[in-house]
């Protein structure tokens, strides 16, 4: 029976370690991440330095997220080798993840399926949201890396991908977490940043001027540059940050109205860390649901970089061959 088989799933990001166990029907048997280190005061990884960090922490989620599993049972490997899926794309951390992945398929004697960590994120959200059935969507992937608006069609196992938007220099995680960061907090500090946003009593208008939106596409340095200027040890940080995220969700608003516009297309899923943010949910909610237009945000804590979404596909791939 095809409900008794399972998949296992390993994504290495820059700054997370993850292996899940899903089952040809979509539940998640197991969930295993584990955060990267990264110094205090630091604003990020070196590419070397994540990649030690996961060939060390995968032996030891691996085992955790096989210790209640039947290998038998586990029909196929599935794994993110790639941040997104074009031409060129390649990060290092990404071996890891393959190594393991190709490693475990041979002593299983099982297939092994190669993904996009994008395509992973796509698909954690999607497989559990109420546009699970759409064909052709908008996606925005918001995190620590990436800020791009797509247009994607689902071909089954893998997605059509043409980026409309999104961020024309760094992203909007970035921007977060270098504030965080000189603000004090530790890295990543998006959801620490998050927290006191969702918490503030109104937003002033103090500190900075709104994100340039051209089209769909905006640039975001100028707002980092605006922030650090305004980080004073001797004021108080949470209207800064209140209003830093009301200028960021404005800008993410104008750009999905303006993908829609070009596009025709009114369903639009959220993916990525920064997608999770309780305050910019509630912003887009409150703007965008309306007129026909379909949102939709990761449940529990698939926003954020996980294996899940690999595993789904890895199932997907494996019925298909």
């Amino acid at each position: 029976m095809n409900d008794n088989k399972y998949v296992i799933g390993i994504d290495t990001s820059n700054y997370k370690t993850s292996v899940a166990v899903t089952d040809l029907e979509g539940n998640i048997l197991s969930d295993c991440r584990h955060l990267l280190a990264v110094k205090k005061g630091e604003r990020g990884l070196r590419q070397s330095n994540a990649l030690f960090q996961h060939i060390n922490k995968l032996p030891i989620l691996i085992k955790e997220a096989l210790s209640n599993i039947e290998c038998g049972r586990i029909c196929a490997a599935a794994v993110s080798t790639r941040p997104r899926p074009v031409e060129g794309s390649y990060m290092p951390v990404f071996n890891a993840g393959k190594s393991s992945a190709h490693s475990l398929a041979a002593a299983l004697k099982i297939p092994v399926y190669e993904f996009s960590h994008q395509e992973g994120h796509i698909e954690a959200v999607r497989r559990k949201c109420t546009l699970k059935d759409e064909k052709t969507f908008l996606v925005y992937h918001l995190s620590g890396g990436t800020s791009e608006l797509l247009r994607v069609k689902s071909t089954g196992s893998s997605f059509e991908i043409e980026t409309i938007g999104g961020s024309l220099d760094i992203s909007y995680g970035q921007v977060l977490d270098r504030v965080g960061v000189s603000l004090g907090m530790d890295f990543p500090a998006g959801e620490e940043l998050d927290r006191i946003a969702f918490a503030s009593k109104g937003v002033t208008k103090k500190f900075l001027r709104p994100i340039p939106n051209k089209g769909a596409y905006v640039n975001l340095s100028g707002i980092e540059t605006q922030c650090q200027r305004s980080i004073s040890p001797d004021e108080n940080k949470e209207p800064l940050i209140a209003e830093t995220f009301e200028k960021i969700a404005s800008s993410i608003h104008k750009s999905v109205e303006a993908a829609i516009v070009q596009t025709g297309l009114t369903k639009v899923i959220f993916v990525g860390g920064v997608s999770g943010s309780m305050y910019i949910k509630k912003y887009l909610q409150s703007k965008l649901q309306q007129n026909d237009i379909r949102l939709a945000f990761a449940a529990g804590d698939l926003a954020s970089d996980n294996a899940v979404g690999i595993a789904f596909l890895g199932g997907i791939a494996y019925e298909a061959s």
